[in-house]
């Protein structure tokens, strides 16, 4: 009897995830490959059968407990983005282990519904056996084991697909005995220091990037006549306003741009050079600049976009806003950039906004609620971010309340944000460099779906971002205009690292041999984005081109 319940245990679960099974059977179609498909997932679900049978518990509860943990993390993954964990996905997720808790803050709903349902393994296979059917003693402990070696050689073979639509217990296991075998094998070197040559003194006092959270370039009247009122089309004494129109973001998710944007990867060689090369910081500090960052994302000290402890110790001043509700969060971060232009010290700072990143439902005050109807508000006053889309439907109703409230944001966070600063601040010894991380999907197209990026099939506004250069008419800075007529609509995230370099006053020759042209020179850049940046296992990088006759605006 106690057979029969623990058969009933572990088939129950498996059965709980038809429909993931049904999606990849519908994709597959008739053909071999579905023949190849069953065989496999019906050899690890037979395996995982067997697994009840091991009978030394110290054997079999320590599998038990893989195999739920492996559970629970796939499931818990699914209910909260509502999409396949691919290993790219997977290793992202390693990397925001520090998030765990905010993790659970935000979806605990969802992660205790996983846990709930990852008992069946648990106690399906931990559940001690009774008499076992005639079998050889080593095939129940054999069975999974080599079923999971089997699906490890399967995704290694494949850079890492291939594993959808398999009983998912299986997959966060292969996913880290890949990782594993990764982690032994980087062999990428210690990170090397400065050996640029600085020709000049820093070119101003005050070099910033503000990198803004979601926002896509055809939302805003950079762009687009129908476009969010940004404040940056508009005249202002005492500042020259540069607009390179679109750009190309590195990527469609955010800590792949960031990373980038703070270690200079380029196209060519990003994996290398983002983990071996100094970061903006300690080319700052080497400049004689003071360093910081102002992170209006997170709180409590929590890093993100693949910031590390290391990294952290070449940034003098580290700025979150504890105290500050999200909404008003890019605001606090706009009244520190005002303190510390005005402060007189030689800086480079680097500005993570709070943006526009999903839910946007609350991300303005009720006083800029000018497009209407809009989402409804009042749930996500303390969500920063999220991966859920509990409540949002995506369909053409919804999609419609979501672009208005999306507008409403950027007329918050983008427009009152420069508003503001252009009033409040002291610009005439800065140079101030704004963009965003990415783009976004707001399905104007009619498409079907939830997300607004990291799609890895994505539309070509997931890499649309805006590129301005705000400069104090006191800094002799680059020549903007020099090629402004052939970088407009043509540049992209790669042209804004040596950029920077050169405002510190690092050699523009040896700057170029590195990391490629600034914006004072031809970028003659391809305009594509990444969407296969965590390229592993000898997969390539999937750059996708954006085409602008095809650009869909409001």
């Amino acid at each position: 009897m106690r057979g029969w319940i623990k058969s009933g245990l572990l088939l129950a679960y498996l059965a709980s995830f038809h429909g993931y099974y049904f999606e990849r059977i519908q994709a597959l179609g008739l053909g071999l490959p579905l023949l190849l498909y069953l065989g496999l997932a019906s050899g690890l679900a037979v395996a995982l059968l067997l697994a009840a049978w091991i009978r030394p518990g110290w054997l079999r509860w320590p599998l038990a407990l893989a195999f739920a943990v492996g559970g629970l993390f796939f499931d818990a993954y699914l209910r909260i983005t509502d999409s396949y964990l691919t290993y790219s996905a997977f290793v992202s997720m390693v990397y925001a282990g520090g998030f765990v808790h905010e993790a659970f803050q935000q979806y605990h709903q969802a992660i205790m519904l996983a846990a709930a349902s990852a008992t069946l393994p648990l106690v399906g296979i931990g559940l001690r056996p009774g008499p076992a059917p005639r079998m050889p003693g080593w095939l129940p402990l054999a069975a999974p084991l080599l079923g999971l070696a089997l699906l490890v050689g399967m995704l290694f073979v494949r850079a890492g697909e291939g594993a959808r639509g398999l009983p998912v217990m299986y997959t966060p296991l292969a996913y880290l005995s890949l990782f594993g075998y990764e982690a032994l094998q980087d062999r990428v070197g210690p990170r090397e220091p400065v050996k640029l040559t600085q020709s000049a003194a820093p070119l101003a006092r005050d070099i910033v990037l503000v990198i803004d959270e979601s926002i896509s370039g055809n939302y805003l009247d950079l762009n687009t006549p129908a476009g969010v009122t940004s404040q940056l089309l508009l005249p202002h004494p005492g500042v020259d306003v540069v607009n390179f129109g679109y750009a190309a973001s590195v990527a469609n998710c955010s800590a792949d741009t960031n990373v980038t944007l703070r270690y200079g990867g380029t196209r060519e060689d990003y994996q290398r050079m983002n983990s071996t090369l100094p970061s903006i910081w300690q080319y700052a500090k080497r400049a004689g600049l003071g360093t910081v960052y102002l992170d209006a994302q997170r709180t409590g000290g929590n890093l993100q976009n693949l910031m590390t402890e290391t990294e952290k110790q070449d940034i003098d001043h580290f700025i979150q806003f504890n105290a500050s509700a999200v909404v008003d969060r890019d605001m606090a971060a706009l009244q520190r950039l005002v303190e510390l232009l005005g402060d007189g010290q030689p800086q480079l700072i680097v500005i993570n906004k709070l943006g526009a990143h999903f839910p946007v439902h609350d991300k303005y005050p009720d006083a800029f609620m000018t497009y209407r109807p809009a989402l409804p508000r009042g749930r996500f006053q303390d969500v920063a971010d999220t991966g859920s889309r509990e409540g949002f439907d995506g369909s053409v109703q919804a999609w419609t309340l979501y672009r208005n409230a999306y507008r409403n944001t950027l007329a918050w966070n983008v427009g009152e944000f420069f508003r503001r600063l252009f009033a409040e601040a002291d610009l005439s010894q800065a140079v101030v460099i704004y963009t965003s991380d990415h783009g976004q999907d707001l399905h104007e197209r009619g498409n079907a779906g939830l997300n607004t990026h990291c799609d890895s099939d994505p539309v070509m506004e997931e890499g649309l971002v805006p590129l301005v250069v705000i400069q104090g008419q006191g800094v002799k800075g680059l020549d903007w205009q020099a090629h402004l007529a052939q970088n407009r609509n043509a540049s992209s995230h790669y042209n804004i690292f040596p950029t920077l370099l050169k405002l510190m006053g690092y050699d523009s020759t040896q700057v170029a041999a590195l990391y490629g042209p600034a914006l004072d020179q031809p970028t003659q850049d391809p305009f594509t984005f990444n969407v296969r940046f965590n390229a592993r296992l000898g997969a390539k990088p999937d750059f996708r081109h954006i085409d602008l006759s095809r650009i869909v605006v409001p």
